[in-house]
């Protein structure tokens, strides 16, 4: 049996950068079992720049995730450190529904003492408060390192990397060795082609959230196991209707 795993990310973006996050995660990673399929918001901002940008992702993930066990997944991820949408998929979907940031963050808990999170732009830090706090990880947390460059959803960092991974490594090394940081998170899952050259020179773990998100949703896929619905109690009512144009 086939378990597919449906991977949203909450911005609109061309089919080109799709595939660009896909390959986030290597062909060796990915079992003969398990297939992935990456879908984007149908509409919304571009860089999830503000809590404004991110209210609107939350609805329209809901809008790509609601209709996935209808559909014969077997588990949907938030391709995103925002999390958008992942209480409300919950309380619709009884199959796993994970968020980037929770399962990233959580791991960072296991694996040290206290994380960093390694971050494009300031515009960010309203989606790192927003879990954290949700998650009550403020207090694991080390600090927030950003480069101050605008990301950029289509390209990722194609065709940056002489200019970025400098700049992501020496905020990097601040982060140990300023910040007292054990372990280290990639902000944004825009970023995962730094993962690489990061691990191969950092003497902590530098944890790619896309991968760790996946290989969270295939765990919970092989023990079946799903979130509580106590916690994530669902509506009397299913309107997913209510995104169709009238």
């Amino acid at each position: 049996m086939t378990h597919r795993i449906k991977m949203i990310v909450p911005v609109p973006v061309p089919q080109q950068a799709l595939a660009a996050f896909a390959s986030q995660i290597p062909a060796g990673l990915v079992r003969p079992d398990i297939a992935i399929e990456f879908a984007c918001a149908a509409r919304g901002g571009a860089t999830l720049d503000s809590l404004y940008e991110g209210t609107i992702a939350d609805a329209f993930c809901l809008e790509a995730g609601c209709r996935a066990e209808e559909e014969d997944f077997s588990a949907v991820c938030i391709n995103s450190m925002s999390d958008s949408g992942v209480a409300a998929l919950r309380s619709r979907l009884t199959i796993p529904v994970v968020g980037t940031a929770q399962a990233t963050y959580h791991l960072a808990c296991q694996l040290g003492k206290k994380f960093a999170i390694l971050s494009m732009w300031d515009n960010w830090r309203w989606l790192y408060d927003k879990v954290l706090t949700e998650q009550g990880l403020h207090h694991r947390l080390a600090a927030i390192r950003s480069i101050g460059v605008r990301p950029d959803t289509a390209e990722l960092l194609a065709g940056k990397e002489d200019s970025v991974f400098p700049l992501l490594m020496d905020a990097a090394r601040r982060a140990i060795e300023e910040d007292g940081a054990d372990v280290l998170v990639l902000g944004s899952t825009t970023m995962h082609q730094s993962h690489a050259y990061l691990a191969a020179h950092l003497p902590v773990p530098v944890l790619n959230p896309g991968l760790v998100a996946f290989k969270a949703c295939e765990t919970l896929i092989d023990l079946g196991l799903s979130h509580s619905r106590k916690g994530f109690a669902p509506p009397e009512r299913i309107i997913d209707n209510v995104f169709e144009a009238a």
